[in-house]
Parts: structure tokens; sequence; C-alpha cells
């Protein structure tokens, strides 16, 4: 394996509380040096990071990669492509593909498959139900030996409370954590999300209510079974008031939002633009300000892409006949930064919440030790980024295969360089 130096970066590392123009030092896969090079080290490639910043690699914890089942949608090459273009090293993918991930045969081919193409790291979440149907649980056991690091029911409402108690009581009892997405099975039936506009348009509406209610009845379940859970990308100002409440009674629950929630409202629905929909639904300019207050804060805990490619047939129809969903590895660093400056909370925790915050989720799962830090003896997984770099989202030259997204034609600024894991150049 090749040694590398990189050098004249300004390295923020959060975990840490580093932030310096220093060089990096990488051999066998680690880092080996952070301003000090090693006696004795000599560079077989040397990457000069001039007017670039050398964090950790950003960690994903939403990305749909559509294989198996979905590859007209997506491919593994193809949005692993996306994934290292964008700076990530890390992602995880949930449970919905075809077949599901509720056998361990299953989770070990897509590892199997993902380490052959020597991208991204890739931590699968097993299916909480067995083929996602909210009857019988999975062998949770099993399928964390093949490799899964939580158990998640994707976006399909686990409906019979009785059945989601029993999965965190199970869970608990292994110290497994419990990936949700809050949404009331019949509540959030609509396309989107109810208020003046969806009103106005005719579109069905998914009230706050379908999130609420949701949360509300895991908390509640948490008290009782002692479970961790993970809330998969909150959407609502109350949604957010009753994570804040459960994190300040001590229960260990952690959430994200995805960076469409976090830029756009119900308003960027325009006129019936199905790039805009997406699930859960865009909410009101006042529900993105408490989202964005909430991640500045720590409340919410990690930022994400929530990548789901979609195959054009399904996204040029009629809005409320789209398929939800939208590209978005690409776009998570240049989103994360902007959402700093704008914001207040400054760079150093917008990186924060795309690398060492969502990797704290993988090292409680006892998976990815390392990841998301940048220290000596830790695993080389980075990101040279150029912050200042302006340019122009342009759908057809990203390298997913789904060219959908809301925000197509966007003036953004930053984008990766050069992307490394463990130690290989595998873009830039």
């Amino acid at each position: 394996m090749k040694t590398t130096l990189i050098t004249q970066g300004r390295v923020i590392d959060p975990a840490s509380g580093t932030d310096k123009k220093a060089d990096v030092a990488l051999a066998d896969g680690k880092i080996v040096g952070i301003g000090n090079t090693p006696a004795g080290f000599k560079a077989d490639r040397t990457i000069d990071a001039t007017g670039c910043i050398v964090s950790p690699g950003l960690v994903d914890l939403a990305a749909r990669l559509r294989e198996p089942g979905y590859e007209h949608e997506g491919m593994l090459e193809s949005e692993m492509a996306a994934a290292i273009a964008g700076g990530v090293t890390s992602l995880v993918c949930p449970p919905d593909t075809d077949p599901v991930l509720d056998e361990p045969g299953l989770v070990e081919m897509l590892k199997f498959r993902a380490e052959k193409l020597q991208c991204a790291r890739l931590f699968p979440l097993g299916a909480l139900t067995r083929n996602l149907a909210g009857g019988v649980l999975t062998e949770m056991a099993e399928l964390t030996e093949a490799g899964c690091i939580g158990f998640s029911q994707a976006d399909v409402p686990l409906a019979d409370t009785q059945v989601l108690q029993r999965a965190l009581l199970y869970a608990s009892t292994f110290g497994y954590t419990v990936w949700l997405r809050p949404q009331d099975r019949d509540l959030g039936k609509g396309v989107a999300a109810s208020g003046p506009l969806a009103t106005r348009l005719g579109l069905a509406g998914v009230p706050v209510a379908a999130e609420t209610i949701a949360i509300f009845t895991i908390i509640e379940l948490m008290k009782s079974t002692g479970a961790r859970v993970h809330l998969c990308r909150i959407s609502s100002a109350r949604g957010v008031a009753l994570v804040r409440e459960a994190k300040a009674q001590g229960l260990p629950l952690t959430c994200d939002v995805s960076i469409n929630s976090l830029h756009l409202a119900d308003t960027d629905i325009g006129y019936f633009d199905s790039r805009a929909r997406l699930n859960p639904p865009l909410r009101q300019q006042g529900d993105r300000e408490a989202l964005s207050a909430a991640l500045a804060d720590g409340t919410i805990d990690a930022l994400v892409s929530d990548h789901t490619p979609v195959e054009a047939d399904a996204k040029t129809l009629p809005f409320a006949e789209a398929e939800p969903g939208a590209t978005g590895l690409e776009l998570l660093l240049p989103l994360a930064l902007q959402w700093g400056e704008r914001s207040g909370a400054g760079m150093a925790r917008a990186i924060e919440v795309i690398t060492s915050a969502p990797a704290r989720l993988l090292t409680a799962a006892d998976a990815g030790t390392g990841i998301g830090r940048l220290v000596e003896g830790g695993v080389a997984d980075l990101c040279i980024f150029e912050p200042t770099l302006e340019w122009q989202v342009r759908p057809e030259a990203l390298k997913s295969q789904g060219k959908h997204t809301p925000f197509g034609g966007y003036p953004l600024q930053g984008r990766a360089r050069h992307t490394l894991v463990a130690g290989r150049l595998v873009h830039g």
C-alpha cells in the first residue's frame, strides 16, 4: 500500500477540536502523523492541499444504493461512485431492497459486493420485521453477525404497536439500535405537508401529527423497554420539541435530518414540481427554521443526504403519482457548508454533523471504530475539499444514476477534490 503525504492543507477535526494548518501522513491504511511526520517516513505520493480543508471522510446515515432489486434506478457501482465524488467514505443503507435485507446471506452478499468495489465503507441496516411486513420479527442476532449495524422498517410504518414493543424489548436485551422513521401509517398517506399550499394545489396532506404521534409512541416504548432508538429524518418543529424533551430526560435517543428538509420548504413544490416529491414531505418555513436551530444546538445529531435515486419514468409523472426521492450523495458536503455559514453554526459544526456526529452511531453499534475522526493511529478515511469552489448543480453531470434533485440548477460552494478510504485515493 502506498504511503501518502497531504501537504499545505487546513486540518479540521471537530471531534478533537483541531483546526490548524498541518501536513498529514498516511501509511498502511492509518494516519501516522498530523503536523509531525514520523521519523523515516517516505511518501510514495504527495497531495498538495493548498487552499483546501482536510477533514474526516463524510459519514452518511441514509443512502439507498438500489441494489439488489432496483438496478434500473441505481447500481452499486454508480452510487458508490457518487459517494466518493461527494467525499462520503462511510454510508448506511436501509433494508428496503428487493429482496428485503431480512436474511444473513443477502447482507453478506451486499457487503461482499461493496468491498470488492473498494470505494466507500458500507454499513447495512437489517429489516426489523420479515419482508418489512410488520408481523414477524427478524433474527436480529444472525443479521448482526452478518454485518448489520441496526434494524429498520425503512419508510414502511409499523402499524402494530405490540410488534414495535416486542422489537424494542428484544433489541434492548442485546444492545441493538432500532432505526425508525416516525410516521403514523394512516395519517401519513398523503403526498405533501398539510397546509395552505397543499390545500391550494389539491394535494392530499400529511399532518404534523403523523410524525409527532409516532415519536410520542416510540418515546413511551423506549421508557418501558430501555431500547436505544435513532429517529430518521424528522421534519417538523413539534417533532424537534419532543426529541429535545426526551433527550433532557436522558433517553438514549438520537436523530437526523435530511438536506432536503433543512434547506427547502413546501413552497419549493412550486407548480407541482415532482423533483420536490419527497418522503418525508417538505414542511413550512417555521419547521425548516426549527430544524436548522436544532441541528446547530445538537438536538438533531446528524445531517443526511437521504439519497434515493429515482428513474426518469417514475419521476416525470403528475406530482401525486411520482415516486418520492432525490439524489443527494454529491450534495451533502456543499449543503452542509452552506447551512453552517447561513445559520451561524460555523464550519466546524457543519463538518461535525456529517463526520464525527453520525460516526458515533456506528461506534455505538461496535462498528466503524475510528471513522469520522482524524487522529494518529486512526483509519485514514479523509475528504480534501475546496471550500470556496463555486459550482452549479447540473443533474446530468452527477455520478449517481439518479439525476433528479430539487437542487438542480442551484449555485453551491465547496466540493470534494480528493477522497481517501483506508489510505487509498479513491477519488481525485
